[in-house]
């Protein structure tokens, strides 16, 4: 299969060509069309469910919002987890689902859940809604409006932020992948009636009467329409309010006919809600911004773009003096880490590129394997196209060259090893001669490269099984480079040749090159160094397992972690607050530190801070929490640290003059990540469970106070949830019965009073904005209930202090919920430390120092919790990978000794990849996890290469060669491709391993990994695999010696080897006659066989043409055709008819007589007559045919009779062998020179070989009576041949096809062409004649003579008759086509089957014959001189023999080849 491949692309090469720029033009618009991100999307598959209440406390929010929402979302199917935060105003649900939900699904389930939990929550404290489908990825652009110097006084933030709602974020939300613009910061304008609790006592006036009056004031109808002068005229009345005029003139009420307006109870302004969050930027005070969220599986990189172009058209629309001004892109991310992974793609490239000229010494050839590269990549962009894989740090970072390209240089080092040897040195090859060499060579190693290739796809495969975050992850880089790998695989097989038949050298000149000398250099340490441990094979395989079994100790000690941190160039930093902190604070607290970080640190472009909760609250932050994020100028440009852990001490350092405020440092993505996957921003989530929030508080900070000890653990937070200062208005429920009022209407006018309710909208054109009633911010800035009254029944105002009382309390800030507990979490980020290590520290701590009540516990999440997943998938996968490879390993090899001492190279390839990890300082990762899971794949490669190499030579010479000469003729020769496959791939990841660029943090474990692994594992392949190989052969001759004794020179030896010489003579067939009786008495029908006569081949076919019953049905089917000539013409019957009576006269003795012939139609029996010599000349024909068929068959049976008699021959004088030895073993045995397991083994073999001679007898017998029946012989007769029957083909090869099988084939269809001529001559007319005589009183002898003409005018079924003849001849026509294909197809494989079996029986008679002769007198003479025992010997002499039979059976294969060539072609 991959010869005829390489065959097609030679000689095809324009094809080749043309295939490869599809290949490279559809891979450039891959390229350029391909999805582009920073690094994959891990955010696992969640929906989260918000409702905002502002008025309700996080106790309220808990019972009456989150909690039935849980419950309803617990019934869904496929859900993984669910986590809430309740907090003041709003509740967060986060459903997460399994990864094969779609999320559209999971959707769909949500909504129908919240459809049916919505009757439970009651409407006024609010509606659960779902969150924008969007990720840890999502926040892609972010911006603020910035106003120019001058304009400060004209844009405040209200106005800023309805220039922010009406016009940026309407005109950048139709983006495709744009789900959601998410404003942030500035006052949300709102249409303000600010109530005088004054004035509203003074007119005794409720507020509900105000709110009453707004309700009813702002309204617009229609009157339908009226119809005046045939016209309609729509009637429509406006009443809505307008502007603020509009409000302050709405009439309360009527006391004494004055009218009271709104404005005499308040002021009617422009006003804005309570706000739960803030935004402000570089200590410049507050600002107003949006965060552009993009759509799950959108493409970052065209979704950027786009949205720059739209930011541009929007700034036009801006009003003078504003504009858009973006401090986070994402695409500069993205640029940052596509480059670094371009770059260290060219570099690897590069240095596989020179490490190829320099080693293979050509720079053609390194051309040619260089150009596989960019083509495998474009292939590989093709694939990540086709299957979804977007470009990013993950999925191109850790492609290697050197591993894509190793088919190409397996390839390519064939073709070089052909053609440039001694053999062809000095000539100057033809385009043709150079053609057929590259073939020759490329198909040598075709199989070995391509099986090479996919051990390393094998490998890669359990990758694609990981799930979770490893999962999405590493899957992509893996589908890549399988992606890639598969590409190279099938240039190797196509382009590599083609391209090394036109541009490689002609001339064939044999030179010493740098290459050359380097290896003959370091073959002579090499040399030394394999002898020496050749000779001392224990002490060096226990070397090697010393350094495994420290490199495992040492692995104990590299720590862990799950991912490495990817440098996303800026931070985020955390802002707290102590609980109760306002707004206010919040603000002066950030803008301090931004100016801090400002002032301080030059490196600093912006810093933005984003306090509490946005308007779609996707973080569900307090207001004394801030996310800050700090944008820096490119590291280069960096003065005050030279490292990102320092600058991180330094702002810290800086920002500890800020009182009352924790600031923890952590980057954009990651921080959302976080946030997103844990619900805890910080790497390490130490979850406590429990029921009472007080207590969980309490236990927690004692935690924390521990964990703040602990080396590596820093940033310690206790997730704020008491705190809440909260003014708790207590009813007297008595009172409030005696005066006949509510609770409803005291809350109502409580909600109002301080939060505000919405009494309508108001309309400036198509913007709206609510109409909000609230008591005036001067006059109650306290909690007072003696300015709020409520109306009794009887009429009259009642303070609310009258039946209320109001006391302070601390509350809790939030509620966590966690699988339906509440839970608090301790954050802890990592710094200078591995997570696995500190983890530990802190469980080892807390179960020490914390006592916890019952149903109290502590659970670990956060990175950890990643981390440890990974960890349990990996301990699946490495396995799966292990076993896959062996299992490969002994498809390979056909035997589990060699594949353990190539599998011996996996675990020593470790010791590179952890002494490596160990000197850069780095932990154990997933990404390092996944290095060798790689580097298993291509440290196996040079043991598969070194064992084969060796088995190969073993085999090679007449005899097989011993181990020590095998390794040492083999292993120098491996040196140079070993070395080289080795270099090559680890050379090409040193690009990623040295990087310090934008997302190298990712790569650097991986690369490392391989590198180590792949140095030591090669250097120790070399030495290892020889001394595993020659300590098994050690082992199994030990084995061997223990079981079996070594034949001693005695006095019978010579005796045994002249009768083992002799033993086909009449003398040794007499010793043996009794011995042989056994298989003599197969020819008990030899009594019947041979008294029967002999006969000629000749005489056989005469015999056979004459009695076979064949042939006379042939001559039977003559006569039968012949004798149809009669019915050509068919008259029909006569018909006489005789009538009497009155016919015609006046009496009644008139007569008639009417005779009538039909003569029938005059042109259908010319048609009859040709279809009569058609079947004639068919009956014929088909008589030849039975005639070379039974001939054939004669000769079939001939020469199956003598191969019968020549097997029968073979196993006959076998078995008289065996006799012998069989009697010289007991004898041996008799005397104690053998034991009983090697005399019942010769038994054994007499016996197995006597039944064989017994079965050859039976198949004898068989084709002798096969071969009377052939000739249908009454009398017993027997072919007068010899021992071999070899047909001459003659010029078979090269004769036409049987013309006689083709003259058949045509001659159904002539007869069914004259049968459709038949059916159409029926529809001419059909003649009659005929003589009428009649009597008639008084005449008589009246005559009369008829002509008649029958006409067929119902020609229905005749028509059908027709179509059916019509029918019949197309199909004839198809079979004569189908036969005639089938003809020639069986004759075309007959004729290859001839030429190799013609070759077969040349290899045998020129090569195999003699090899077996050999064979049998070398075994004989090793038996004598006692190199092998009687067992060795009888196997060696049972292969001879198989080869004989083997060419008995080629014989007659030949034969029957011949017979039916002879049968199809003339």
């Amino acid at each position: 299969m991959l010869e005829k491949i390489i065959h097609f692309s030679l000689h095809k090469r324009l094809f080749v060509a043309l295939t490869t720029l599809f290949l490279l033009a559809g891979g450039l618009y891959a390229m350029f069309t391909l999805p582009i991100d920073a690094v994959p999307d891990i955010t696992n598959n969640q929906v989260q469910i918000v409702t905002v209440s502002p008025t309700l406390a996080p106790q309220e929010v808990e019972q009456l919002i989150t909690q039935p929402i849980e419950v309803a979302m617990s019934n869904i199917m496929n859900v993984v987890e669910i986590r809430s935060v309740s907090r003041f105003g709003l509740s967060l649900v986060t459903v997460v689902f399994k990864e094969n939900v779609p999320t559209l699904d999971a959707r769909q389930l949500i909504n129908e859940q919240i459809q049916s939990v919505s009757a439970e929550i009651p409407p006024e404290l609010g509606a659960p809604e779902l969150m924008p489908i969007t990720t840890g990825l999502g926040e892609i652009y972010q911006y603020v409006l910035k106003v120019e110097p001058g304009y400060e006084e004209k844009y405040d933030a209200m106005e800023l932020r309805t220039i922010q709602d009406w016009i940026v974020r309407r005109q950048l939300s139709g983006i495709p992948g744009i789900v959601e613009i998410n404003s942030f910061g500035g006052l949300l304008k709102q249409y303000e009636v600010a109530l005088d609790p004054d004035a509203l006592y003074s007119l005794n006036i409720t507020i509900a009467d105000v709110f009453e009056a707004l309700s009813k004031n702002n309204q617009n109808t229609g009157g339908s329409y009226i119809e005046k002068v045939n016209r309609a005229y729509y009637i429509r009345s406006e009443g809505m309010i307008r502007e603020i005029s509009d409000i302050e003139k709405i009439v309360i009420t009527n006391r004494g006919g004055i009218p009271i307006h709104v404005s005499d109870i308040g002021k009617v302004r422009f006003g804005a809600p309570k706000r739960f969050g803030a935004m402000t930027m570089d200590g410049k005070g507050e600002c107003v911004g949006g965060i552009a969220m993009m759509l799950k599986g959108a493409n970052a990189n065209l979704v950027t773009k786009e949205l720059e172009k739209r930011v541009e058209k929007v700034q036009k629309m801006l009003p003078e003096g504003v504009k858009v001004e973006p401090y986070l892109n994402r695409s500069q991310l993205v640029e940052r880490n596509i480059s670094t992974v371009l770059r260290n793609l060219i570099e690897g490239a590069l240095i596989v590129f020179l490490v190829l000229i320099i080693f293979l010494g050509n720079l053609r050839a390194g051309l040619i394997v260089a150009s596989v590269i960019p083509l495998a990549m474009l292939f590989g962009f093709i694939l990540m196209r086709i299957f979804g894989v977007s470009a990013n740090l993950m999925s191109l970072g850790a492609i290697d060259f050197g591993i894509v390209v190793d088919g190409s240089i397996v390839i390519l080092e064939g073709i070089m090893a052909h053609i440039y040897c001694k053999r062809l040195s000095g000539r100057n090859l033809t385009a043709e001669e150079m053609r057929e060499e590259v073939m020759a060579g490329a198909g040598k190693v075709a199989r070995s490269a391509t099986f090479a290739v996919l051990i390393i796809l094998i490998v890669f495969f359990p990758i694609l099984t990981l799930s979770g975050i490893e999962g999405k992850y590493f899957t992509p880089m893996a589908k890549t480079l399988v992606f890639c790998i598969i590409g190279a695989l099938l240039l190797s097989l196509t382009y590599v040749p083609m391209m090394a038949s036109l541009f490689l050298n002609r001339e064939i000149a044999l030179k010493r090159r740098f290459a050359d000398r380097f290896f003959d250099f370091v073959g002579k340490g090499y040399k030394r160094l394999l002898n020496l441990s050749l000779a001392n094979i224990w002490k060096t395989t226990a070397i090697a397992f010393s350094m495994l079994v420290a490199s495992l100790l040492l692995f104990g000690k590299l720590g862990a972690e799950f991912i490495p941190t990817l440098d996303e160039g800026d931070f985020a930093m955390q802002m707290t607050l102590p609980p109760g902190s306002s707004l206010s604070k919040s603000i002066n607290v950030s803008l301090e530190a931004e100016r801090v970080l400002k002032e301080r640190f030059p490196e600093i472009r912006h810093v933005v801070a984003k306090i509490g909760t946005a308007e779609v609250p996707t973080d569900p932050m307090a207001v004394e929490d801030a996310d800050i994020m700090i944008v820096m100028e490119p590291f280069n440009q960096w003065t005050s640290a030279s490292s990102r852990e320092e600058m991180v001490d330094k702002m810290k350092a800086a920002l500890d003059e800020i009182k009352d405020a924790e600031f923890n440092f952590s980057q954009p993505i990651q921080l959302r990540f976080n946030e997103l996957m844990t619900g805890a921003k910080a790497d390490i989530a130490i979850k406590l469970y429990g029921e009472d929030t007080e207590e969980l508080f309490a236990r927690a900070q004692e935690a924390a106070a521990y964990i703040e000890q602990i080396p590596g653990a820093s940033d310690v937070i206790v997730e704020q949830t008491m705190g809440l200062p909260q003014l708790v208005v207590n009813y007297n429920r008595d009172k409030i019965a005696r005066y006949g009022i509510n609770i409803a209407e005291l809350n109502e006018i409580i909600r109002t009073a301080y939060a505000g309710e919405s009494a309508g909208v108001v309309f400036e054109n198509e913007r709206r904005f609510d109409l909000v009633l609230r008591l005036d911010d001067t006059k109650v800035k306290d909690l007072n209930l003696d300015k709020l009254f409520v109306r009794t029944d009887e009429g009259m105002q009642l303070p609310v202090s009258e039946v209320a009382t109001i006391s302070l309390v601390n509350g809790p800030l939030q509620i966590n919920r966690d699988a339906a507990k509440r839970r608090i979490v301790v954050g802890v980020n990592v710094r200078n430390a591995d997570i696995q290590r500190v983890v530990a520290d802190i469980q080892e701590t807390l179960e020490k120092n914390i006592a916890l009540k019952p149903g109290y516990y502590f659970e670990y999440g956060g990175q950890f919790e990643n981390l440890q997943n990974a960890i349990n998938t990996l301990l699946i996968v490495i396995p799966v990978a292990l076993m896959l490879i062996m299992l490969l390993l002994f498809f390979a090899f056909k035997s589990i000794v060699y594949s353990f001492v190539v599998f011996s190279t996996i675990p020593l390839s470790l010791i590179g990849g952890i002494v490596a990890l160990w000197l850069r300082g780095l932990p154990f990762s997933i990404s390092a996890g996944v290095g060798f899971i790689a580097l298993f794949g291509v440290a196996v490669l040079n043991g598969i290469l070194m064992i084969n190499h060796f088995n190969s030579l073993r085999e090679s010479g007449r005899y097989r060669l011993s181990t020590g000469r095998v390794i040492r003729e083999g292993a120098p020769h491996l040196l140079r491709p070993v070395l080289l496959t080795g270099l090559v791939a680890s050379l090409g990841f040193v690009p990623m391993a040295i990087a310090k660029s934008a997302g190298a943090e990712v790569q650097r474990p991986l690369a490392t990994v391989v590198i180590g692994g792949l140095i030591v594992s090669t250097l120790l392949t070399l030495i290892i695999v020889p001394v595993f190989y020659k300590m098994v052969a050690v082992v199994t001759y030990k084995i061997k010696d223990m079981k079996l004794q070594l034949i001693g020179k005695s006095n019978l030896l010579p005796i045994l080897l002249l009768i083992l010489m002799l033993f086909s003579t009449p003398a040794a067939n007499a010793q043996t006659d009794s011995a042989t009786q056994a298989c003599s008495g197969t020819q008990v029908e030899r009594g019947t066989v041979g008294d029967s006569a002999e006969i000629t081949l000749a005489e056989a076919v005469a015999m056979a043409l004459q009695q076979s019953p064949r042939v006379k049905v042939a001559d039977a089917s003559i006569g039968k055709s012949k004798a149809m000539r009669g019915s050509i013409v068919d008259w029909g019957s006569t018909s006489v008819s005789y009538s009497w009576g009155q016919l015609n006269g006046l009496e009644k003795g008139d007569n008639e007589l009417v005779i009538e012939q039909s003569i029938g139609s005059v042109i259908t029996p010319f048609y009859k007559n040709a279809l009569v010599k058609s079947a004639v000349r068919g009956s014929e024909l088909y008589r030849r045919l039975v005639e070379k068929e039974v001939v054939a068959e004669v000769k079939r049976a001939w020469a199956y009779y003598g191969y019968a008699k020549s097997l029968h021959l073979l196993y006959k004088n076998q078995d008289s062998l065996a006799v012998e030895l069989e009697r010289i073993a007991q004898l041996r045995y008799d005397q104690g020179d053998i034991d009983l397991l090697e005399k019942s083994s010769i038994s054994a073999m007499a016996a197995q070989l006597r039944a064989r001679c017994i079965e050859s007898g039976q198949l004898l017998n068989l084709a002798a009576k096969r071969f009377r029946w052939s000739c249908f012989a009454q009398d017993a007769v027997l072919p007068a041949v010899g021992a071999e029957v070899l047909f001459d083909a003659g010029n078979l090869a090269e004769a036409n096809l049987s013309q006689l099988h083709l003259d058949l084939y045509g001659n159904n269809v002539e007869q069914k062409r004259h049968l459709l001529s038949i059916e159409r001559s029926k529809f001419f007319p059909e003649l009659s004649f005929g003589y009428v005589r009649q009597r008639m009183d008084p005449h008589k002898g009246l005559n009369a003579w008829m002509v008649g003409v029958s006409i067929p005018i119902l020609f229905a079924p005749q028509h059908s008759r027709n179509r059916e003849a019509k029918y019949e001849l197309a199909m004839a026509r198809w079979e004569e086509q189908e036969n005639r294909m089938n003809l020639s197809n069986k004759v075309e494989s007959l004729r290859i089957n001839l030429m190799q079996q013609k070759q077969m029986l040349d290899y045998y008679k020129g090569y195999a014959l003699p090899e077996a002769e050999n064979l049998k007198e070398s075994a004989l003479l090793r038996l004598v001189e006692g190199d092998v025992d009687m067992v060795e010997a009888s196997v060696s002499l049972d292969r001879a023999r198989e080869i004989v039979s083997a060419y008995l059976q080629a014989i007659y294969d030949y034969n029957v080849t011949i017979l039916e060539l002879e049968l199809y072609t003339e």
